[in-house]
């Protein structure tokens, strides 16, 4: 059950760093009917799949010692730029006037990072943020959990 009512004509956008879904709601606040508009995903690599070689090392200039390179998490740093994607495609569609208003829902890692992104436009089509992954989950459930009924 959310506290968030979606009214006619809001959208929804329910993503983490893989995959963003975006609806709208042809439907009302008691009975949401989530009709889905884009799909967006990408599909990124396992870090083991990415980082070939071992980390690097480096000579330390006062001993004769080495330490290790921290590695780049080439992962995270994909799902950042996924992020940042969604980020300008919903700023694209709040620009061009399809989108009023919005609900971002997505796990806290993922919104922290799409929170970066925001432009000024779209910070204020936002509604509001949800910290919750329901990416995998079915649409009529999704629309069960946003349903001004089940909220009393």
């Amino acid at each position: 059950m959310m506290h968030t009512r979606i009214k006619n004509g809001d959208w929804i956008v329910i993503c983490d760093g893989r995959k963003a879904l975006l609806f709208e709601n042809a439907g009302d606040e008691e009975f949401p009917n989530f009709k889905t508009r884009e799909v967006l995903e990408h599909k990124s690599e396992a870090n083991r799949d990415i980082d070939a070689d071992k980390p690097g090392r480096v000579h330390e200039s006062a001993t004769a010692g080495r330490s290790a390179i921290e590695q780049v998490d080439h992962h995270d740093l994909e799902e950042t730029a996924f992020l940042a994607q969604v980020s300008k495609r919903l700023d694209e569609l709040v620009a061009g006037g399809e989108v009023r208003h919005l609900v971002v829902v997505a796990p806290p890692r993922a919104l922290g990072a799409i929170r970066k992104t925001y432009s000024a436009g779209l910070r204020a089509a936002i509604r509001t943020e949800i910290d919750q992954d329901l990416v995998k989950m079915p649409i009529d459930e999704i629309e069960t959990k946003f349903a001004l009924r089940n909220n009393v």
